[in-house]
Parts: C-alpha cells; structure tokens; sequence
C-alpha cells in the first residue's frame, strides 16, 4: 500500500470514529495543562490525574506556586515518576511565567521551552491543545504507532524525524486531531508488548500486522 493510501484510510476511519479527539489529562487552564504535561513525562495520565487536583487547589495560579517552597510541593506529586526533579520543574516553569509572561501560558515553541521541564513534546502539546496549532507532540505512542503503520519509514529513528514526516503528510488543519487519534490507538489498542490487532480496523493498512501474517505462512 502506498503512503498516500495509509494516510487517507486513517484519516477517513478517525474521521468517522472519533471525529473530536481530546486529551485524556483534565484541566481547566493552560497553567494546569502545563503542569498536568510537564508531570505526565514517563508517567500516565491516569496517575497524573489522581493527583493534580489537591495539587492545583493548593496551588491555583502561577503566583501561588511560584513562591511555593520544594518541600511544600513534593508531597502532592511524590506519588509519580521523577517527582524530584518534576517539582523544580514545576515551581521554576511558574517562576518564570510569574516574572517574565505575566502568567499567561505563551503560544510559541521557542518560549515554551525556556520553561524548566518544557522540551519540545510537552511545548507541541501545549500549542496543540490550547492554541489550536498544528503541531504534532511524538511521544511514545505516536513514535510507535507511525512507524508500525508505515506511515513513516523506518529510517525515521527520531522523535523529530517522525513528527516532521506526520506533519508532512497530514491536513494542517487535521494536524491537532491526528495527535490525539495516534495517541489513544496506542494507547488502547496498538499496545506496546502485545498489540490488538484482531481488533484493530486499521491492520489492513498496518505494515507490522502485514509482517506478522507472512511470518506465519
């Protein structure tokens, strides 16, 4: 099948099925998305869930926890991976909002990531999610999924290889959607150890299902 072809059957089927995809981290701002993704780094966002609302009512706005001190945060985020380094990460990112964005969460990648704990996967979800940008944030399940599908080569060894071949080939305008669509596939059913492909609709398209059914011949 040719990569225009995968492209199209996976737009239509999402298109269809799950035509308003949203991130499944709750928040009610850009400040707690900020915080909720800088804190789902090697971590889910179930558990992130779990613990982002004592820790956002303690701490509302960027000006509360920016004059927090480390050891009143980390009680409220030990319960998840790194929560060392995350809760420096969470108390600097809002420090700087505080002096130098008038705590208003920017719209730009290059301010998004002078932010502590922002990189450019957590800065593409921000302006992807509250911006409306089309940018693809590759995490695990996107590097994964894109590649099994054949929806970019597998010389594309990188985060940045594989995000510029997605946003190449997708609808700019599909480009926010297509992130969470990948996302949620592998999520619930392209899983890492034993994908569901006989519950997949997309394996007729998948270059792995396509490999593992000539295996078995």
């Amino acid at each position: 099948m040719r990569k225009s072809d995968r492209y199209k059957a996976l737009i239509e089927y999402f298109s269809n099925e799950m035509p308003e995809p949203e991130t499944e981290l709750v928040y009610a701002n850009s400040y707690q998305l900020l915080i909720a993704v800088i804190l789902s780094a090697q971590c889910t966002d179930k558990r992130v869930n779990m613990i982002t609302p004592a820790l956002i009512e303690r701490f509302p706005t960027p000006e509360t926890l920016a004059i927090a001190h480390f050891d009143e945060v980390f009680p409220y985020i030990r319960s998840i991976s790194y929560p060392n380094n995350k809760t420096k990460h969470i108390i600097g990112m809002a420090k700087l909002l505080v002096d130098e964005y008038d705590s208003v969460v920017p719209g730009t990648l290059e301010d998004l990531i002078r932010l502590p704990g922002v990189g450019r996967k957590t800065a593409n979800v921000i302006l992807s999610v509250i911006y409306n940008q089309p940018t693809m944030a590759v995490d695990t399940h996107v590097y994964r999924v894109s590649r099994r599908m054949g929806l970019v080569p597998l010389t594309a060894k990188t985060p940045l290889e594989v995000e510029k071949q997605l946003v190449k080939h997708i609808p700019k305008e599909l480009v926010p959607k297509a992130h969470h669509w990948l996302i949620l596939h592998g999520r619930y059913i392209c899983l890492a150890r034993s994908p569901k492909c006989k519950e997949c609709k997309l394996s007729f398209m998948c270059r792995y299902f396509e490999k593992q059914q000539t295996s078995l011949m």
